[in-house]
């Protein structure tokens, strides 16, 4: 185990005017053009475009935050059986949809564009352009083949076809070009010209150079994703990244929002998972607890792989049970108790939910929330800081970045930013990094395969902010965290009886597709989430 005498101390120690939310399914024909009143100006739709990207970020990624060993199901709760055993239909997930909600959320993107470019208001195009890249990135991601060039049309058609995955992620380097040559533009970026887009750009406040921080990185995105696809010219992309010269997301750039979130509107991970804006406790609060991998069994002994390794953002993602819930002053328990996903009620003793540690998000229960420090009141993110440092941490150990910083000074300062993202100290990091000198899930130089290094780090570092991209790296890397460190919790794959022996690999296309837009979703062929992979995912 990754402990010793000396080190001991330290483990013991939206107005939502165009659909976001509850639609159950969507079809990618319907047209922009009914989905407001003529009379709203298309600037005014901006702000609730973005206010429901940042909800789907928090809020659409449950499932995620299980398969990826960060959360399981309360023991006071029957098992999910489609979830936890991996085998589910389309009609999953049945709430949070990415498909629904990223299509609708493009939607919005869609309308203001169009218009956007009718009236030459470049700075609001070109936001449009960067978000709806960000949404079908996620997207060919979570599916693959999806329709693309021909979507949102409406009823110009109303059977788009399937585009395959690698071509539009080669499209959306070109729409992202589009996007930062408007930025760039001072006669279509201009704040004149662009009415109110100080108060509608709810990201970045009108700051090109941050916008065009932003495409980059989804640019690095979608390099780091394609390393090893031959029709992805990556040094040809990374080329015009140079050219350009504003760089990437860097320390406190983080792509976040805040339209006026209050215990009247929440936050929309504080809503999700803490109190809702009737002051009563979210559904996800109750139901959703630590998962036995991240933080352990609640034993001195009983190692989850965040104490393994004498992390303290373990706090920072979770409060641990209080020991004695009838008071009315929280009292912590020694250490954090997770329960195995897939447990069925009653499999485990003591592990109801108040046995368990909860998802961190209440700031007035422990004093060390992390994601959402304001408590209701809390920024919500998009992108953040601490991904895109990763993101070119991998980029250059893997060649695809040549110059500036090297991949092991990234490294470092991508968990100094997840620390500092968090409340913690650069004293605390410092700590935590040399706690783990030796040990190749955090000490750059003692791993023969630094990737490693920098994907364990950021599985550590996004819980409960991006498992979209851990899943990613997962899937194009099969990494197997804690493998090279002697951590022996086991993967973190569900237990329940019956259940597949590996995590899916992508999701069925929803039934509205094949109601709606049968042929072209039929030409897919049939899809079976455990062999039918993302055109990235070589492995």
């Amino acid at each position: 185990m990754k402990i010793n005498i000396k080190k001991l101390a330290l483990i013991t120690t939206s107005i939502v005017v165009l659909g976001t939310g509850c639609k159950t399914d969507f079809d990618i024909n319907a047209s922009t053009e009914d989905l407001t009143a003529g009379s709203l100006n298309y600037r005014d739709v901006l702000p609730a475009a973005m206010t429901s990207s940042a909800r789907i970020i928090s809020s659409d990624w449950k499932f995620l935050q299980n398969w990826m060993g960060y959360w399981a199901r309360s023991g006071s709760y029957q098992n999910d059986l489609q979830e936890e055993s991996y085998q589910f239909t389309n009609s999953f997930p049945a709430t949070g949809n990415p498909w629904t909600d990223l299509y609708y959320n493009n939607s919005n993107y869609q309308y203001v564009l169009n218009r956007a470019i009718t009236s030459g208001d470049g700075f609001y195009e070109a936001i449009c352009r960067i978000m709806k890249a960000h949404n079908f990135q996620l997207l060919t991601d979570v599916y693959g083949n999806i329709p693309y060039k021909e979507a949102l049309k409406g009823n110009d058609n109303r059977t788009p076809k399937y585009d395959n995955g690698v071509d539009i992620y080669k499209d959306l380097f070109r729409e992202l070009d589009k996007a930062i040559a408007l930025l760039k533009d001072p006669a279509a970026s201009s704040a004149d010209k662009n009415e109110k887009i100080t108060t509608n750009d709810l990201v970045f406040k009108g700051n090109a150079t941050k916008w065009i921080k932003f495409a980059n990185t989804l640019k690095l995105r979608l390099l780091v994703h394609t390393y090893d696809v031959p029709e992805i010219d990556a040094a040809a992309e990374v080329a015009i990244i140079e050219a350009e010269g504003s760089g990437y997301l860097g320390a406190g750039e983080t792509a976040k929002l805040n339209p006026g979130y209050s215990s009247a509107k929440p936050n929309p991970f504080y809503r999700s998972y803490a109190i809702n804006e009737n002051g009563v406790l979210a559904g996800n609060a109750d139901f959703v607890k630590a998962s036995f991998y991240a933080v352990g069994s609640g034993t001195p002994t009983g190692f989850g792989y965040y104490r393994y390794d004498a992390d303290p953002r373990e706090n920072k993602f979770y409060v641990k049970p209080d020991v004695n819930p009838d008071a009315a002053v929280y009292e912590a328990s020694t250490y954090h108790k997770g329960i195995p996903y897939g447990a069925i009620s009653g499999q485990f003793p003591n592990s109801l939910g108040p046995d368990l540690s909860s998802i961190n998000a209440i700031n007035n229960t422990s004093p060390n929330t992390g994601l959402t420090p304001n408590g209701a009141a809390s920024d919500a993110w998009i992108l953040t800081s601490v991904e895109s440092l990763f993101l070119q941490a991998e980029a250059r150990e893997r060649g695809i970045i040549n110059s500036g910083p090297s991949a092991k000074d990234l490294l470092n300062s991508a968990i100094e930013e997840s620390f500092i993202s968090l409340g913690l100290t650069t004293q605390d990091y410092q700590d935590y990094m040399d706690f783990n000198i030796g040990y190749p899930d955090v000490d750059y130089d003692e791993a023969a395969d630094k990737t490693f290094t920098i994907l364990s780090q950021k599985w550590f570092a996004l819980n409960g902010i991006a498992p979209f991209e851990i899943w990613t790296d997962v899937r194009r890397t099969d990494i197997v965290y804690g493998e090279l460190v002697g951590f022996d919790a086991g993967p973190p794959l569900s237990i329940l009886d019956g259940a597949a022996s590996s995590i899916p690999v992508r999701l069925f296309y929803p039934q509205s597709e094949y109601s709606f837009n049968e042929v072209n979703a039929k030409a897919q062929g049939t899809i079976d989430v455990f062999t039918s992979r993302i055109f990235w995912d070589k492995q």
